[in-house]
């Protein structure tokens, strides 16, 4: 589920204009929760990560926790940090939408979804990804309960009302209903059942769905609590600054996104990318992280990303720019390294079909970059946009931290795009990441991208 914050209308307005040149921006106001710096902190072991989102229900012909078990060494070599299960909870009955129903609307915040498998098969799954080097988060569903959840029968101050008291729901999630933290009693409960899964299961964090429909007040007390018991990764699906000075890690670029969709549509220039890029500078307090994509769960059930918005070789170029941003913290769903090229049923059995994993070595590379460059992992990094060709088409950077130093170049069109290196920026020897090629660059080096195409220069050491 997702809800975009207010300033996503005020970005995307911006990008009637764009900019050409984008630097990093730096900021000397200390925001609440963070460091006397004015710098995001984050868990010590985040910058080298990617997110795999795993939808265990459609993973697997089974959808169990231990039929996905045996993918975890794939995942491993592919590069893959951290693990963000959908709703591993028990879905409500009343009112579900489908078979199946919503993972989101949680009849029981303490107990399993039986679909999956036990308790006592997730912590054995916990344990096997901790064993082999992962983080593992599980989806939390904070602004709203399944329509029969106990707390309703219990609890119902806990439940926004109606007129004639009754729950409601938000939006159109009538398979829900929403939570009122205007409530003390339910935030104190709220915070109790979080921490019991960190000290249960052993788990190193939450992605917090619609986080920003929740108030920031009882993030930033929630989020102080949980990282008295460990380094907890929080992850919020909103876009409001407030979001990450209530101490959130990352957040979802939802104009970003945007974006993304209008340019692979021939809609809008590359420019407009750095639109975005500046009013997420502006916005938010200097070294947030924002969680780029090109597919999620939302985003492939009901808006075709990834085999309808990025089809086909139109994914590479615009998954590059998720992994290579600065302050991005790229997210791959499940089966893009398949890929799979449809619609994911959300409330029916639709496995997802592993057979030949064609992009898993696209993006072992990419992420293996993403572990040894600190032109990516460094905060500080810097991010240059060069001229490379036509900038409406072609959208090229350079990422750079002491002597570490990438130079990548995009082509947002499906037709080939010659490419003309004239900033003595470029000037060095450099290796393709994609096929270890090596090359000389001076200004006048040119070449032509394919339709869709791209090249990641990473620059030789001395």
């Amino acid at each position: 589920m997702k809800s975009a914050g207010a300033w996503v209308l005020c970005v995307l307005a911006m990008g009637l204009f764009s900019c050409t040149s984008i630097s990093n921006s730096e900021s000397s106001e200390d925001t609440n929760g963070l460091e006397n710096s004015g710098t995001v902190p984050h868990v010590s072991w985040l910058n080298q990560a990617a997110v795999y989102e795993v939808n265990v229900r459609q993973y697997t012909r089974e959808g169990t926790f231990r039929a996905f078990a045996a993918h975890l060494p794939r995942l491993k070599k592919m590069g893959v940090k951290i693990l963000w299960f959908m709703p591993v909870t028990p879905i409500s009955k009343a009112d579900r939408k489908g078979t199946l129903g919503s993972y989101y609307a949680v009849a029981d915040y303490r107990s399993i979804n039986p679909e999956f498998g036990t308790m006592a098969d997730f912590k054995w799954l916990v344990k096997q990804a901790h064993e082999q080097g992962f983080k593992v988060v599980t989806d939390w569903v904070a602004n709203h309960t399944g329509a029969d959840h106990p707390w309703l029968t219990t609890n119902p101050n806990f439940y926004v009302l109606d007129s004639v008291g009754k729950a409601k729901y938000a939006f159109d999630w009538s398979d829900t209903r929403e939570l009122n933290y205007d409530v003390r009693e339910l935030r104190d409960s709220m915070i109790v059942t979080m921490k019991y899964w960190i000290d249960e299961t052993g788990i190193d964090g939450f992605r917090c769905d619609v986080a920003g429909e929740v108030p920031d007040d009882f993030w930033e007390e929630c989020i102080i609590e949980l990282k008295r018991m460990k380094e907890v990764f929080m992850l919020a699906e909103g876009d409001r600054p407030g979001l990450i000075t209530a101490g959130f890690d990352a957040c979802y670029p939802w104009p970003m996104f945007q974006m993304m969709k209008k340019v692979a549509a021939g809609e809008r220039p590359a420019t407009s990318l750095d639109t975005i890029i500046a009013a997420q500078d502006e916005a938010f307090p200097k070294g947030t992280l924002q969680l780029y994509f090109t597919s999620n769960h939302d985003e492939n059930s009901w808006h075709k990303a990834d085999y309808g918005i990025f089809p086909g070789a139109a994914h590479a170029p615009f998954a590059i720019f998720t992994q290579t941003m600065k302050n991005a913290l790229p997210l791959i769903y499940s089966g893009q390294e398949e890929p799979v090229p449809r619609k994911i049923e959300f409330f029916e059995k639709d496995s997802m079909g592993f057979i030949n994993y064609k992009r898993a070595s696209f993006y072992r590379t990419l992420l293996n970059l993403r572990a040894q460059s600190s032109a990516l992992l460094e905060p500080d990094a810097s991010f240059v946009r060069i001229n490379a060709g036509d900038p409406n088409t072609v959208y090229s950077y350079i990422r750079q931290n002491d002597d570490d130093k990438l130079l990548v170049m995009l082509n947002f069109s499906a037709k080939e795009e010659p490419v003309i290196l004239t900033d003595v920026s470029i000037a060095g020897s450099v290796t393709n990441v994609f096929n270890n090629e090596k090359n000389e660059l001076k200004p006048g080096t040119q070449f032509n991208l394919e339709p869709w195409g791209y090249r990641v220069f990473r620059y030789n050491k001395k």
